[in-house]
């Protein structure tokens, strides 16, 4: 698929450096970066956060269920 795009020249004069050097093509190189990007904007899935808990039975029940950002606000609410 074809595309336009505008880039500074001086990122574009770098990227065509690049591109020489590593006997690529410019386009090759832009698509390199573009999957490069997707795949780490694809780890980034948010992660259910385990608590450490010490001493007895662990959490109370009123956060036995409770995801992390609301144990987390809780715990920070009075610390305005």
């Amino acid at each position: 698929m074809k595309t336009t795009i505008n880039i500074t020249d001086d990122l574009l004069l770098r990227a065509k450096r690049l591109a020489r050097r590593r006997g690529k093509t410019l386009r090759a190189l832009v698509e390199d970066g573009l999957r490069e990007m997707l795949k780490r904007e694809g780890r980034s899935v948010p992660r259910r956060v385990r608590p450490v808990v010490f001493g007895k039975g662990g959490l109370t029940a009123e956060f036995r269920d409770t995801p992390w950002p609301i144990i987390r606000d809780t715990i920070y609410r009075d610390r305005g």
